[in-house]
């Protein structure tokens, strides 16, 4: 994908064209051991058990505590229905299978495998897809950007939930009779706040302690399971799916919106595949299926028994399961689980938007390493304050986890529904699968996703309106930059001068030449750069050497170093320079051109002048889009990151030359 940024510099921020179908036709490979990238967890060299530790600490988060909020919600809803023991073992079993359906064959044996070079999630999925095809698909292209605005509201939702339900676990505690539920609120909130603050320190330090507590957390919900199994171990019935289909059969439409308490017990499912890139898939898929399933699967199973044995467990069933002798250690414990799920959901979040960035579905923004040594630890300080205000926002508004899960499972749903489609064309295209095949696996796949999906919707005026509205304002912003990039792209090409062209014209009339490399960036490298132009025009000079650089975001994650750049001499004064970078990396101009040396193309980075071309747009209501969208793209243009910092040019020695441009 070219990478021209509107915003006035012609050089690239992986929104030139701005649509995924103009990536470079052939992307070079992942760099090798690419794998370990990500996160901040240093798990590249690890052995095959750290690698299972650490997704363990990073990748099943958000499915690990589902437990505390979960099965409450599905038996609250279960008992106006036919009630008795089918209301219990039914619920246990529809959360037994999803777990079975959704997770384990949906995304551990099925999507895992549809990997972007190594890497997966929705939009290294949209990237694979429309490589697989081999041209524009809009359809493509509109699924990603939905389920890439999905995730935001997923990313909101998930911390406020999660830490919510774990501090709730006071309301059980012993002695404590209801005094501190004034408290429980602000203390979540205190929480949150200083995980926020935390993120511009990064958590690499932090991040090594992840496995083990969300493994210890683990352990605890299977043994609790365990212990409490005894307690009716009739529960053992709901590993049998009949007993979910009976329940939905008998409850009828109340059946239909238990299902959409049932799907909080797979809410983090889609982390397995986002995360691929960072583990690996044998560890993942062995994290998955010898210890996080056993536990979920165990911890539901006794909570069920419990409710059974004591229907008045049902208010809170987990904590219920607590023995008082560890109860306030394991509400410590609880609580660190929960702040590690919403570390992993924030740190998606950074990742999912530099990947946006990069792509050409955000103007750039200013991203950060906070770690020397381990790419994969980026913050984004943008991103990081507005989930901040969602979050707290979510906290005043809702007050309390059972409200919050109204609200919980529509986002989720909806990107499930969209990796499911997005699949289409990497198994009919890629992987060649016979139809008979094709359909055999994805109408089950997306039935049961829009099974979920659609009850869900029927929360929307309980709050599942939220991440809907939500998801709906970030497809409109990245449509909005999307489309306006392409309109001034068209423009500017439209009045510019081809490159070539412009060459003959100066071996014609030779300008005065200055001493020196110039280096001028720009989206279209076969038109003369916009800041040439106005350097000729103005200043009446040509340098001695003129480098004509285009930065392109291939559709695969990660470009080997050695295909890094790629130099055409054009004349004896003129090269054309590409620098490709996948869509996870950050690009670095300077580091890039320390490559051109062994490729013959010698200068020196301190005595070299970069030229951009900034262009001042006015709004204009007789072209392009609307003029109330116009002022909008103005506005994300005018807010976007400096490029110079962007590319990590050297301030001092870059020349912007403007000029204005109406859409």
């Amino acid at each position: 994908m070219a990478g021209a940024s509107p915003q006035g510099e012609d050089g690239a921020n992986g929104a030139g064209d701005l649509s995924p179908s103009s990536q470079t036709a052939n992307p070079a490979p992942a760099a090798p051991g690419a794998e370990g990238h990500g996160h901040g967890h240093a798990v590249g060299k690890a052995g095959k058990a750290g690698l299972i530790l650490g997704a363990i600490g990073v990748v099943f988060g958000d499915i690990g505590t589902s437990p505390l909020y979960a099965l409450r919600e599905a038996i609250d809803h279960a008992r106006g229905g036919v009630g008795g023991d089918l209301a219990v073992v039914g619920v246990v079993s529809l959360a037994f299978w999803a777990l079975m359906v959704v997770v384990t064959f949906k995304y551990v044996f099925f999507l895992m495998r549809a990997d972007n070079k190594g890497e997966g999630g929705t939009l290294a999925l949209m990237a694979l897809a429309q490589n697989a095809i081999g041209r524009r698909s809009a359809l493509i292209f509109i699924l990603g950007v939905c389920g890439a605005a999905l995730f935001y509201g997923d990313g909101i939702i998930t911390p406020a939930i999660s830490v919510l339900s774990a501090i709730e676990g006071v309301k059980e505690a012993p002695g404590v009779g209801g005094s501190l539920d004034p408290f429980i609120v602000p203390v979540s909130a205190g929480i949150l706040i200083a995980l926020f603050m935390v993120q511009a320190r990064g958590t690499a330090g932090l991040a090594k302690w992840f496995g083990p507590i969300t493994a210890v957390w683990f352990l605890c919900l299977g043994v609790l399971g365990l212990i409490h199994i005894f307690d009716d171990i009739s529960i053992l019935r709901a590993l049998s799916p009949h007993y979910g289909v009976e329940l939905l059969i008998k409850d009828g439409f109340l059946g239909f919106i238990i299902l959409g308490s049932v799907f909080l017990a797979v809410t983090g499912a889609e982390a397995l595949y986002a995360d691929m890139g960072h583990f690996g898939k044998s560890p993942i898929r062995a994290g998955w299926m010898f210890f996080v399933l056993p536990c979920l699967t165990l911890n539901y199973l006794g909570q069920g028994a419990l409710i059974l044995d004591n229907p008045a467990a049902s208010e809170n069933p987990f904590w219920s399961m607590v023995p008082q002798a560890i109860y306030w250690p394991m509400l410590a414990l609880a609580t660190a689980a929960t702040v590690i799920a919403s570390q992993a959901v924030i740190t998606g979040a950074f990742s999912v938007t530099q990947q946006a960035v990069q792509l050409g579905l955000l103007p750039r923004i200013q991203i950060l390493n906070t770690s020397e040594s381990q790419a994969g630890q980026i913050y984004v300080p943008a991103v990081n304050s507005l989930l901040m205000i969602g979050v707290l926002v979510l906290l005043v508004v809702f007050q309390s986890s059972h409200n919050l899960t109204a609200a919980y499972g529509v986002a989720v749903t909806g990107t499930m529904l969209v990796n499911t489609l997005m699949a289409y064309s990497v198994i009919t295209k890629k992987w060649k699968w016979p139809m008979w095949a094709v359909l055999a696996t994805l109408i089950p796949f997306g039935f049961i996703d829009t099974v979920f999906l659609t009850s869900n919707l029927l929360k929307i005026p309980d709050g599942a309106w939220m991440p809907l509205v939500l998801g709906a304002a970030l497809v409109l912003l990245m449509w909005t930059w999307v489309r306006g990039t392409q309109i001034l792209t068209a423009k500017t090409r439209k009045d510019s001068l081809p490159l070539i062209d412009l060459i003959e014209m100066l071996r014609a009339r030779p300008p005065h030449r200055a001493p020196g490399t110039a280096i001028f960036l720009t989206s279209d490298p076969d038109i003369a750069p916009v800041a040439l132009m106005h350097n000729l025009k103005h200043n009446k000079v040509l340098h001695e050497k003129n480098v004509i650089l285009t930065v392109r975001t291939t559709d695969r994650p990660r470009v080997n170093p050695a295909d890094r750049v790629s130099i055409e001499p054009i004349s004896d004064d003129f090269k054309k320079l590409v620098i490709s970078y996948g869509f996870m990396e950050q690009p670095n101009v300077p580091k890039a051109l320390g490559v051109c040396r062994k490729q013959g193309l010698k200068f020196d980075i301190m005595s070299t002048s970069f030229f951009l071309g900034r262009r001042s747009v006015i709004a204009s209501s007789t072209e392009g889009m609307p003029l109330w969208q116009d002022r909008l793209f103005i506005f994300l243009m005018r807010n976007a990151a400096n490029p110079t910092d962007f590319f990590h040019i050297p301030p001092g020695r870059v020349v912007e030359l403007g000029t204005q441009v109406s859409v």
